[in-house]
């Protein structure tokens, strides 16, 4: 971990490099860890900014996705960005196109990988359940195709989590709410170029999800990655970054500001 973690206003953040900005919003057990690789690798050419999202510290009555909204806009407004490649895995790619909907003019690109928002089989079919280390730590090496890719650390962290009961009803508070949010109907108002990586064997955001959104989003690309479950950056990084990368190059802000540019040239 080569980045700092920063505080300002209430807010606990990552905030590397220069350049356009890639603001990465994690799930619901997500850390900062789960994007060690798009920080070390992106940096050098984009703003990566990650806000830590407030999910297990909000007032309960605040759990849900409209309040986590409401913070990453609070959060976007306070360090005044702009022209935004939303990045977001699991409730993360939930929270992006939630944010989009309400933001159009702020994002200008949008990556979403394992995210929720059409289905979404949480924790494996069921809710946390508290005081079992054996149950957390096969509950967390089923969102991975390799259950080695499951650390210690990181079973330690959820353990932690979901031994808190204040902490355990905003995780069961935000699910109910992620599933009340469902965005079918809407994700036609997405317009802005849109990529989809998915892992070929996700168990909580099946290859079926992957491919509804694709149909649903009219300027989406999806990939798969073959041996990968639902953190595609943590179990693939490589691939990963490969695909975002080349994405990126192929849809680069500038172009789409001129050719508007251009277009309001020949009106004008």
């Amino acid at each position: 971990m080569n980045y700092q973690l920063k505080e300002e206003a209430g807010f606990r953040y990552v905030d590397e490099g220069q350049g356009d900005v890639l603001l990465l919003l994690h799930g619901l057990f997500g850390a900062l860890s789960n994007w060690d690789s798009v920080i070390n690798t992106f940096s050098r050419q984009y703003r990566v900014v990650i806000p830590m999202l407030p999910i297990y510290d909000m007032p309960v009555r605040q759990a849900s996705l409209e309040g986590l909204v409401a913070f990453v806009e609070k959060f976007v407004d306070q360090k005044d960005l702009h022209d935004l490649t939303l990045l977001g895995n699991s409730l993360g790619g939930h929270l992006s196109i939630l944010y989009t909907f309400k933001n159009p003019d702020r994002v200008r690109r949008m990556v979403l990988t394992g995210s929720s928002g059409l289905f979404e089989n949480g924790m494996g079919g069921s809710f946390p359940k508290r005081g079992s280390y054996e149950y957390i730590a096969e509950r967390v090496a089923y969102t991975f195709y390799d259950p080695k890719v499951a650390s210690k650390e990181l079973i330690d962290e959820v353990f932690e989590i979901t031994s808190s009961i204040p902490k355990c009803m905003n995780i069961v508070g935000i699910a109910k709410s992620a599933q009340r949010n469902n965005v079918a109907k809407d994700l036609y108002k997405i317009r802005v170029p849109t990529l989809l990586v998915w892992g070929l064997n996700d168990t909580i955001t099946p290859a079926e999800v992957g491919h509804e959104f694709n149909r649903l989003i009219a300027d989406s690309e999806l990939y798969f990655i073959d041996k990968c479950c639902h953190a595609p950056m943590m179990e693939c990084p490589d691939r990963f970054n490969q695909l975002l990368s080349d994405w990126l190059d192929r849809h680069p802000i500038y172009s789409e500001q001129l050719g508007n540019l251009e277009t309001m040239t020949e009106f004008s």
